[in-house]
């Protein structure tokens, strides 16, 4: 955390140096305007690219782990269990019964005990409240 807040306090202090020198340099009237609007443009998509790079580079976890104790609680069973995770796919009640061998109808009765035991109404919150619980990635 010390590590992260002394770099940022350095890539602040180099810009408040550099802005401050463009500001000198202007006022002597070395450059044209547009040559100093041009160099903090640069300075800030560099900053902005360099920032989205941190971002992007970081750790993602060691895959996914089922929180194995929620699914007991909530009594969900291996077919809910499979049909909840073609929700999150953004498959539709059809395709999840022909992805899985059964009929539209059951596939409905398994979303709706679904949505009971995550005491949910629609099927956006049920994916929610299912990654919150650590049931699906």
């Amino acid at each position: 955390m010390i590590r992260t807040i002394l770099v940022w306090a350095l890539v602040l202090a180099v810009g408040a140096f550099a802005l401050q020198w463009l500001e000198d340099e202007f006022v002597i009237g070395h450059f044209a305007w547009r040559t100093y609007v041009g160099l903090i443009g640069v300075a800030f998509a560099a900053g902005g690219v360099w920032v989205g790079w941190k971002i992007a580079a970081r750790p993602r976890p060691n895959g996914f782990q089922r929180n194995d104790a929620a699914l007991t609680a909530l009594g969900l069973t291996g077919q809910e269990i499979r049909v909840l995770e073609r929700l999150a796919a953004g498959r539709s009640n059809k395709e999840i019964a022909r992805d899985l061998g059964l009929s539209p109808n059951t596939v409905k009765t398994h979303v709706a005990n679904l949505y009971g035991k995550l005491e949910v109404g629609r099927r956006t919150q049920a994916i929610g409240k299912a990654r919150e619980l650590a049931l699906i990635p």
